[in-house]
């Protein structure tokens, strides 16, 4: 962002010129996506709950609460809203270079309502958050300083991102549906260039997908759902389950059948950094709700018997996720096919 003599901001917009127009024809159906999705689920699977568990786990790392970092990248969407609302195009590199990024003026009820988090919680937050000097005032205008900045800086984010989409042109070529498969370099190049466009919906979905899981659950903090996922993914990865073809209803009746090789409280405190006294109690919740189970050996593992209440809750909150997922995948996805294929 520069000022003009004036003293008004301006951001410079990146425009993409599209030497020819794209074929319509090139774009994939969102009720189409939704489909192969389903079918394909075990494929997209460990790339899928590795993106937002990984996020979870260095979300917490930043400042060892999830919820402050969350609204710490809720204030720096603001201005992504506010790039897309304007068409401008902000690439990556231009994005990250400055020493401060401005946002707008901070309203506490709404990120109260959007987030799903206590009005006296994100006021608490955010003057955490100002005595830090991660949020700075000058004058009328608020600022979000450089060293934070940086640590939302979507790096191994980034990496995360490009092979969940990359695994997905894959999977879209298999079936014939695209004429190509786009690899993560590729894919990260385009994101890279459209990086304000692509932020917007993975933020987007992120917060579409924490609120879904604290209010279906009703774990209502996002320390204990990272803790769940972490469960969920040394299933996932498991040699005897990883290479499986498996559609979305198989699979999660198959994690249930793979429940065996469990993990201990310490070894989901070291991959979390979560306090192994936190991880704990928090594992008891999850048990008493009969999200997970515990065997003689104190190792925890998935406990999602078909018949339960448990299941169709977490069936129910899957199928919503996945709409959106669908939703994500379209937009993302889309943006880099049409300009890709131009």
């Amino acid at each position: 962002m520069i000022s003009d003599q004036n003293g008004f901001t301006k951001i410079i917009n990146l425009v993409l010129i599209m030497k020819s127009i794209p074929s319509i024809s090139n774009e994939i159906n969102e009720d189409k996506i939704f489909e192969i999705i389903n079918k394909n689920f075990s494929k997209l699977a460990p790339a899928y709950f590795s993106l937002v568990t990984n996020w979870l786990i260095r979300s917490y790392s930043e400042y060892r609460n999830i919820e402050k970092f969350i609204i710490l990248i809720y204030l720096i969407n603001k201005d992504l809203i506010l790039f897309r609302k304007n068409g401008i195009i902000i690439d990556y590199d231009t994005f990250y270079k400055d020493k401060s990024l401005e946002i707008p003026k901070i309203n506490i009820s709404d990120i109260s309502r959007d987030l799903l988090i206590p009005k006296e919680s994100v006021r608490r937050k955010i003057e955490a958050l100002e005595k830090e000097r991660v949020i700075k005032k000058t004058g009328k205008k608020i600022f979000i300083e450089r060293s934070a900045y940086v640590t939302t800086q979507a790096k191994k984010t980034l990496e995360e991102f490009s092979i969940l989409v990359s695994k997905f042109s894959e999977i879209l070529a298999s079936e014939k549906i695209s004429n190509k498969a786009f690899n993560v370099s590729e894919i990260s190049n385009s994101i890279k260039e459209n990086f304000a466009f692509c932020w917007y919906h993975f933020y987007k979905f992120l917060f579409v997908f924490t609120n879904r899981w604290k209010t279906d659950t009703k774990t209502l903090d996002l320390e204990t759902i990272c803790i769940g996922l972490i469960v969920l993914i040394n299933t996932v990865e498991n040699k005897n389950f990883k290479n499986k073809d498996f559609d979305r209803e198989i699979f999660f009746k198959e994690v249930k059948k793979n429940n065996q090789v469990g993990m201990n409280a310490f070894s989901i405190s070291d991959i979390t950094g979560i306090p192994r006294a936190t991880v704990v109690r928090k594992l008891e919740f999850l048990i008493k709700n009969k999200f997970l189970n515990i065997d003689k050996k104190k190792l925890y593992s998935f406990s999602l018997n078909i018949k339960t209440k448990q299941f169709k809750i977490i069936k129910k909150l899957q199928d919503k996720n996945m709409i959106s997922l669908s939703s994500f995948l379209y937009r993302v996805f889309n943006q880099i096919n049409l300009i890709s294929t131009n």
